[in-house]
């Protein structure tokens, strides 16, 4: 995970290089007519195929108009560069410090798009005073109320955590790093991390993230992959592995689908979380974005950085959009594979403006607001249809390629209660305000139905499994593939 400025520590894969010219601010271009047919916007291509497409932000870019203007347009996901990180957040024993975190939560909150939070346990950036503590009891006390106070502040407000970041030596032991965490509290460090993480906010996703993990044979692969499977077998709270993808200019080794393959088969989701490609390279974008398209579990792609001027790789140009913020051929590239993978037009081809019956394949029952029960925060149920307006949506288009479905008895919409993100939220009505909590994308499957993900939380509109009978409620619930989250329109 890099820093601005900070040397290269991937001799593996980046290579030296000289200092870049960084061109002076200029309007966007528009993104290429040739897109039309299907989602104009990485994020909203992304979510076709049910995934996110996002970034790296900076909190001191945020006032730059071009940089926000393609933010806005394009990720559906943010990963603050260094405003999480333990050097910003803590910088003195037990003294908080949570300002340009905040800053980037409540631009992302403003515009619709999830947060990945970016790092609490990482033997770099990390302060002195941390790497001077010799005692364990110390150290994993200090530790515990890092990751405690960080989590409850960003409580509910954060998609995905990378907990532990970077652990795993680069010497080809496929063992752990020599770091202070390793050196004082041993092995179990990773573990502690991880179950003070679920103890502390339940409904965030839990990730292992590093770099160098891509190459299936790999000893540092192999040293996670142990690890992983491991703490599945024996319950220890781990949901994703995030794969840097610091790519050179060949783009990802050829085993990296079976890499992200043999992760997913563990349980876990993978998610690519700081790619970028040495001169971004069209087909190296390409190959790297249908690597993580062909896995199910592999949820989202996060690069790092969006112009290549703010980039840490200097001279390098590994990013989507030029110094000015314009499209690259790259660009171009990863936009068209995702909206082949998505089916083009996002939702597969629901007409906004439409009236329509949703059907959960597995209940064979229809999503339904109970008859008489029309008030704001109704919750919502399946029952057998009966073409009444009360089991009819209207969908209205969202400029992120998402859908917003108004019961048509009511005038409300379809509402994910507001900061309500976790599994098992119930599903209800409410006047429509535009939040993304309201805001649906639309993923086809391979039966012909859509699985329906809330764009604020990320989870999948279902009904519990083996609940089918009629008044079974609605709620969302982390992807599975399930049918009790695949709804026919009709």
């Amino acid at each position: 995970m890099p820093r601005l400025n900070k040397k290269p520590r991937l001799g593996k894969v980046l290579t030296a290089t000289a200092c870049m010219v960084v061109g002076s601010a200029a309007a966007v271009t528009a993104i290429p007519a040739a897109h039309a047919a299907g989602a104009n916007a990485l994020g909203a291509a992304a979510a076709g195929s049910g995934r996110y497409f996002g970034t790296a932000v900076a909190s001191g870019r945020l006032g730059d108009s071009t940089y926000s203007t393609v933010l806005d347009r394009e990720f559906t996901m943010v990963t603050p560069e260094n405003e999480m990180k333990w050097d910003t957040v803590e910088p003195s024993r037990g003294s908080f410090n949570f300002a340009p975190g905040d800053a980037i939560v409540n631009h992302a909150t403003a515009h619709g798009q999830r947060m990945r939070g970016h790092t609490l346990v990482w033997h770099s950036q990390l302060p002195s005073w941390v790497g001077s503590i010799g005692d364990a009891s110390t150290l994993r006390g200090v530790m515990d109320n890092h990751i405690t106070t960080e989590m409850n502040h960003y409580k509910g407000r954060i998609y995905a955590w990378d907990v532990v970041n970077e652990a795993f030596a680069d010497d080809g032991s496929g063992r752990h790093r020599s770091s202070v965490f390793q050196n004082v509290l041993g092995d179990g460090f990773i573990e502690e991390a991880f179950r003070t993480a679920r103890n502390t906010d339940p409904s965030a996703k839990l990730c292992y993230n590093d770099y160098n993990i891509e190459n299936w044979s790999d000893a540092k692969t192999q040293g996670v992959y142990r690890m992983v499977k491991d703490f599945k077998s024996r319950g220890v709270p781990i949901d994703c592995v995030g794969f840097q993808s610091h790519f050179g200019a060949g783009g990802p080794p050829a085993s990296f689908q079976t890499t992200l393959s043999n992760f997913a088969a563990l349980g876990v989701d993978v998610q690519l979380t700081e790619l970028d490609i040495a001169q971004a390279s069209a087909t190296a974008y390409t190959n790297t974005v249908k690597a993580c398209l062909a896995v199910t579990h592999c949820t989202g792609i996060t690069v790092w950085g969006i112009r290549d001027s703010d980039s840490w790789r200097t001279g390098e140009n590994p990013l989507l959009f030029d110094n000015n913020g314009n499209p690259k051929p790259a660009y171009n590239a990863v936009l068209t594979t995702l909206n082949t993978a998505g089916g083009g037009t996002p939702g597969g081809g629901i007409v906004p403006g439409g009236v329509y019956t949703l059907s959960d394949v597995a209940a064979g029952r229809v999503l339904d607001e109970p008859a008489g029960q029309n008030g704001n925060g109704t919750p919502l149920q399946v029952w057998d249809a009966s073409g009444a307006a009360n089991q009819q949506w209207r969908a209205t288009g969202n400029s992120d390629g998402s859908y917003t479905l108004t019961n048509v008895a009511s005038g409300r919409a379809l509402d994910e209660p507001g900061n309500q993100t976790g599994n098992g939220t119930r599903i209800q009505v409410w006047d429509s305000n535009n939040g993304a909590n309201q805001h649906w994308k639309a993923a086809t499957n391979s039966d012909g139905s859509y699985t329906l993900t809330n764009v604020a939380s990320g989870r999948a509109l279902e009904t519990p499994g083996g609940q089918t009978a009629n008044g079974a409620p609605v709620q969302i619930w982390d992807s599975t593939g399930g049918t009790n989250q695949h709804w026919n329109f009709r």
